[in-house]
Formats: C-alpha cells, sequence, structure tokens
C-alpha cells in the first residue's frame, strides 16, 4: 500500500486569517434514506454520532457525521479507520438499501481560522457565515468550486474536491491577503 499524503502537502497560509490543509481524513458517503432501518445504529457504530438533522453536523472529537442531502451522509474519521467503519456499516445496515463509499482520497479538507476567518469564505460564497449556527453545515459554492462548510471553534472546515485542492488553496489564501479585510 502507498502512504497516503495530502492533497497539497499540508499547505498553510497566514493572512488576516489562518488557511491550512488538514487532510487527510478519512470520508465515507454513505446514502440511505432516513428512514432505513439501521441508519441510526449504522452512524453510531462507524463515527460515533448520532444522525445528524437537516443541514448539520454533528461532531464528536476527531469523528463527524454531516448531512448532505436528504438520502445522503458525509461521515468523517481517521483515515486509517476507514475500512472497519465501512465494514460496521455493512453489518449495521444488512438487507437495507443503502451505498457506503470510501471518499477519502477524493476530497481535500482546509481549516480558515481567526477573528476574521468568516470574511475570508464571505468573499467566496452567498452564505452569511457570520450568522451560521453551530452545527450548521452548508453546501455551496467557494467561486466555481463545490464545497460544504461549518464552524467549529474560531474558524471554519471547508471541504472540496481534491482534483480542486489547488485552486481553493489559491482561492482561500487570496481571500486571506492582509489589507483585504471586509468594512
Amino acid at each position: 500500500m502507498s502512504d497516503v499524503v495530502a492533497a497539497l502537502g499540508h499547505a498553510s497560509y497566514d493572512g488576516f486569517a489562518k488557511i491550512r490543509e488538514i487532510g487527510p481524513l478519512g470520508m465515507i458517503t454513505l446514502r440511505a434514506k432516513p428512514d432505513v432501518a439501521g441508519l441510526a445504529e449504522a452512524i453510531k457504530a462507524a463515527v460515533g454520532t448520532a444522525v445528524p438533522a437537516r443541514r448539520e453536523i454533528e461532531v464528536a472529537g476527531d469523528r463527524a457525521a454531516g448531512w448532505m442531502g436528504p438520502d445522503e451522509y458525509l461521515l468523517i474519521l481517521p483515515y486509517g479507520e476507514t475500512t472497519a467503519a465501512l465494514a460496521a456499516i455493512s453489518a449495521a445496515l444488512a438487507g437495507q438499501h443503502h451505498l457506503a463509499v470510501a471518499v477519502s482520497d477524493a476530497r481535500a479538507v482546509f481549516r480558515v481560522e481567526g477573528a476574521k476567518a468568516d470574511q475570508v469564505l464571505a468573499k467566496l460564497s452567498p452564505v452569511d457565515f457570520a450568522t451560521l449556527a453551530p452545527k450548521e453545515l452548508r453546501r455551496s459554492r467557494a467561486a466555481q468550486v463545490a464545497a460544504a462548510f461549518w464552524k467549529e471553534g474560531d474558524g471554519f472546515t471547508v471541504v472540496c474536491f481534491r482534483s480542486v485542492a489547488g485552486y481553493m488553496m489559491g482561492l482561500l489564501t487570496h481571500s486571506a491577503m492582509p489589507g483585504s479585510e471586509l468594512g
């Protein structure tokens, strides 16, 4: 097996907000209707959280489950535990219509941190980041890139496709350049 590497080698940038790549993380896309028997057990077994409510993310330490759509969840966990989590999902949902796929190597994850982190993202996306509620997960765009965002601590986590990681890093760093703060 080859060594796991971050899309951009843990790139970082210090502007008026700090930008850093935080991958690689284990990620599983789980597709199942919310009323499928065993869904709550599958998510609990995989990442230790409850099923997230609509447009929310449940975080438990280094694990999370995010609502991505009416029948889609993004499960986040340590990279090396993805195979075991897939097996746990399969066992919990045995005989039920579902799809669980590891997407760890297809995604890039960034943190935007600092007192003005919301300004970095506000320049790129039509989301009011200043009012993003705790546990709220938003799917939108950052410029031309599909992305998901949620607030944690003094910043935001951003997930996008790995194929556009360099472009996303460029957007974030340009948006965080000192002197370009809003207001």
